[in-house]
């Protein structure tokens, strides 16, 4: 793919990463073993509270055709074909649930050095059309996200947002729910050696005047062991400890703890990722 302002997902997702990826209070195993025909067969089982839910995936790449199939605990039958590159920047992606025959989607990524597009449309009658665009460069990029329902003929999503991007720094502007949600979030490099940063996330909700401020760090204590932690105004706080025991395969240790209710348990989460 071309460097460029990239799709609107990746709009604040460093920040996200940092505040709230691999945080958790269940307990979660994952497997992944390889045949000898190179599919990838994944099973994982996660336990919340007294509910244990497991699935089983398998990845076949062939070229630049990437086919993911998985089976849960409900026996859904999730499949989503990747296309990548049919053409330079494009990326093509077929997805379906079956027994769900209102599922089957297609969706078209095309990235450009000054733009990054996605477009999406379900295969039903009076289908949900997706679309997300953002035109910049890579320290500037301005897009929107854009959901239609052609039932009701209404928007079920509307969103804006603005990046910018400097050397060691990342700071972002989203404003979702229709107009409701402002979302300001802030990543900043602070040592690439240790791989220390620092972010946070302020969110202000104009129908009820609520404001949630988020902030967190991360560094690596040594090549394979780093920590997370963050807190919130409502005096929630969370860390977490990832130990890269062998390659590719981690075991993450995390925890929560109300400051404002001491006297409740704290939350305890565990995640052990086994690969070859």
């Amino acid at each position: 793919m071309v460097k460029g302002p990239g799709l609107y997902s990746e709009i604040g997702k460093k920040a996200r990463d940092l505040l709230y990826k691999d945080y958790q209070s269940d307990h979660k195993f994952t497997v992944t073993t390889y045949t000898s025909a190179g599919v990838a067969i994944t099973s994982s089982g996660v336990k919340k509270g007294e509910l244990f839910l497991a699935d089983v995936s398998t990845q076949l790449k062939n070229k630049n055709i990437t086919t993911d199939v998985k089976v849960d605990t409900n026996s859904n039958l999730f499949t989503t074909i990747t296309v990548d590159e049919p053409a330079p920047g494009l990326k093509s992606i077929f997805s379906f649930i079956v027994p769900d025959q209102r599922s089957g989607k297609v969706e078209l990524q095309y990235q450009h050095e000054y733009a990054g597009i996605s477009t999406g449309i379900g295969f039903t009658a009076n289908p949900i059309v997706n679309f997300s665009g953002v035109v910049g460069n890579n320290s500037v990029a301005l897009g929107t996200d854009l959901s239609f329902d052609t039932a009701t003929g209404n928007f079920t999503k509307c969103n804006a947002g603005l990046s910018y991007t400097h050397t060691d720094l990342i700071a972002s502007l989203t404003l979702n729910d229709k107009g409701d949600t402002l979302n300001a979030s802030y990543y900043h490099i602070v040592s690439p050696l240790t791989n220390t940063a620092v972010g946070a996330e302020l969110t202000h909700s104009f129908s009820s005047n609520e404001n949630t401020l988020t902030i967190g760090t991360q560094h690596a204590l040594d090549p394979l062991t780093s920590v997370k932690a963050r807190v919130n105004n409502y005096g929630r706080a969370s860390a977490l400890i990832q130990h890269e025991w062998r390659p590719k395969s981690l075991f993450t240790i995390s925890g929560e703890v109300d400051t404002r209710a001491i006297e409740k348990s704290a939350k305890i989460g565990l995640a052990l990722a086994l690969k070859p």
